[in-house]
């Protein structure tokens, strides 16, 4: 097990603020990677004209919704399980299938081998390389794979280093693990950034590979952290079986389910995001590439909503970035807490243009100085 060091998540204003003695609400998160639009306009509008619905119990099925998710993703609404965040539904599925051995692509987020170690299994990390952009080599990676794993982890597009593996390599991947029995869980909590969703996503291979569960939510894209709404899809009906009889009913509340049907057919909100993140997306890395002088940042080619970024001078850290930056009331994700990465990674999502501009200012500005 990897020894994960204590952080900041982009959650944790109440903690800046004491240690800083900055309020809360004058701090821009860079770092908790949520949707600078907010929450769906269609759904500030209507979701009001609900409040009725919670006087009576939800569908225990969801199908209303579930129909609703089918025709986002394409997915067959059989497929498709809701739960309370995509949290609930990782926390089922790991207890249901007990993986002894798991192994994760690394750096990543730490929950799932938290999530792991609770059921009593153990973890193993396959080391995404610095020299490779942190790019999967999927030869390199099924060559590695064996009888005594019992689960795949893969966050894609990953978390921390934005990178992505094709749903084309994913299907290898998949046929790799099948031979061994071993079950794949992709999380997706980031793939509706991607510049071409429909060739990373992993929901389409649901239909032919069994062994596959892909996880969704909508904290990251749809903003709403709070609402705790995540969905599962795959195409094992035993593995489905188990979930909805283990899992708690009732786990969304009616309004958080109206909520997801709401959000799911805002199309303008949906195509805004794309295009924002899109166009910031590469503005952000382009300015950091581009500094006058000895390179300061390396960017890596991003395809969620958040890039991580190699510093390349001597006499900078991601503290002192850290520190800088939330001094003009900015928070970025200090990286040298993930497991492979040190002092000299920072990450950073993709804000408001005129936030953007503010944070590209601070870090140029601290580059020059140092």
């Amino acid at each position: 097990m990897i020894q994960h060091k204590e952080h900041f998540h982009g959650s944790d204003l109440e903690k800046i603020e004491q240690i800083y003695g900055i309020k809360k609400e004058e701090i821009t998160s860079f770092s908790a990677n949520v949707n600078p639009l907010g929450i769906s306009p269609l759904l500030r509008k209507t979701l009001a004209d609900h409040i009725d619905a919670i006087s009576t119990y939800p569908d225990r099925e969801y199908t209303s919704l579930r129909r609703c998710l089918s025709a986002y993703t394409g997915a067959s609404p059989d497929h498709i399980i809701v739960g309370n965040g995509s949290t609930e539904l990782i926390s089922l599925f790991i207890q249901i299938t007990h993986p002894k051995k798991a192994l994760i692509l690394g750096p990543t987020y730490s929950e799932y081998e938290r999530e792991i170690s609770l059921c009593g299994g153990t973890t193993v990390y396959y080391p995404l390389r610095e020299e490779a952009d942190f790019a999967l080599d999927v030869h390199d990676f099924t060559e590695r794979l064996d009888q005594t794993l019992d689960l795949v982890v893969i966050c894609n597009p990953n978390n921390p280093t934005s990178s992505c593996i094709r749903a084309s390599e994913m299907a290898q991947i998949l046929a790799a693990c099948r031979q061994y029995g071993i079950y794949v869980m992709v999380d997706e909590t980031y793939v509706e950034f991607a510049e071409h969703v429909d060739e990373v996503t992993s929901i389409p291979l649901a239909a032919s590979y069994d062994n596959l569960i892909v996880l969704r939510g909508t904290s990251k894209f749809f903003a709403a952290p709070g609402l705790r709404l995540g969905y599962a899809v795959t195409g094992n009906g035993e593995l489905l079986t188990e979930i909805r009889t283990k899992k708690n009913p009732w786990t969304i509340n009616s309004l958080a389910a109206i909520a997801g049907e709401i959000m799911f057919r805002d199309t303008d909100y949906i195509n805004e995001t794309r295009a924002l993140i899109s166009r910031e997306r590469k503005r952000m890395a382009d300015a950091l590439s581009s500094i006058p002088g000895a390179p300061a940042y390396k960017p890596y080619p991003a395809h969620a909503n958040f890039v991580l970024v190699r510093i390349l001078k001597e006499d900078l850290t991601s503290g002192f970035l850290f520190d800088t930056a939330i001094r003009e009331k900015m928070m970025i994700r200090d990286c040298s807490t993930f497991p492979y990465l040190s002092e000299k990674y920072i990450r950073f999502c993709v804000m408001s243009p005129e936030m953007n501009d503010k944070l590209l200012d601070c870090l140029i500005a601290a580059a020059k100085k140092r």
